[in-house]
């Protein structure tokens, strides 16, 4: 993908791929048809009408102060819930960033959060058990988050999943 933007792509059947954040740029800037839906996402994770795991993150704007949602997904790795940015340097992480990591998650509810990012060397089993979410139907979902969300092959290794995390921010999700 050209100039770091990633593109929706069609099936040769005519569905449509996941957003393809593959490319190892610093920022991976979503597809418009995923930035106009985002409204429709915060909507339906906020009441717990999106897929298991979906939540909607808020947090206040670095420049605006304002509060900034954005849909994203909970992943637990050894009982610990983590949040991963698939478009990189995204403008959540920065708000993330900016504001101590303090965030509230909402899912038919609120709960007020602290976020803690990993270091690079921490990141690879977060990564691992997002590409083997079981919320997805099989194998093949698998398979396709593991080439269009990081560019990896079907049944990626620890080694090859460590040489991408630098590319995707990952946090904690620790009590208030």
């Amino acid at each position: 993908m050209g100039g770091g933007r990633a593109r929706a792509r069609t099936w040769q059947t005519g569905a449509v791929h996941p957003q393809d954040y593959s490319a190892r740029t610093r920022y991976r800037r979503p597809a418009p048809l995923y930035l106009r839906g985002q409204g429709l996402g915060v909507f339906l994770t906020s009441h717990g009408l999106a897929p298991r795991g979906a939540v909607t993150l808020e947090v206040k704007g670095r420049r605006s102060g304002k509060p900034r949602r954005t849909p994203v997904l909970v992943i637990s790795v050894e009982g610990q819930e983590h949040l991963v940015s698939l478009a990189g340097e995204s403008e959540w992480v920065r708000n993330v960033r900016a504001a101590g990591g303090r965030v509230v998650l909402k899912r038919r509810g609120a709960r007020t959060v602290r976020l803690v990012e990993l270091p690079v060397e921490d990141r690879s089993p977060v990564l691992a058990a997002y590409i083997t979410w079981e919320g997805r139907a099989s194998a093949k979902g698998a398979a396709r988050t593991a080439r269009y969300y990081f560019g990896l092959g079907p049944d990626p290794s620890s080694g090859e999943i460590a040489a991408v995390a630098g590319f995707y921010p990952v946090f904690r999700v620790e009590q208030g």
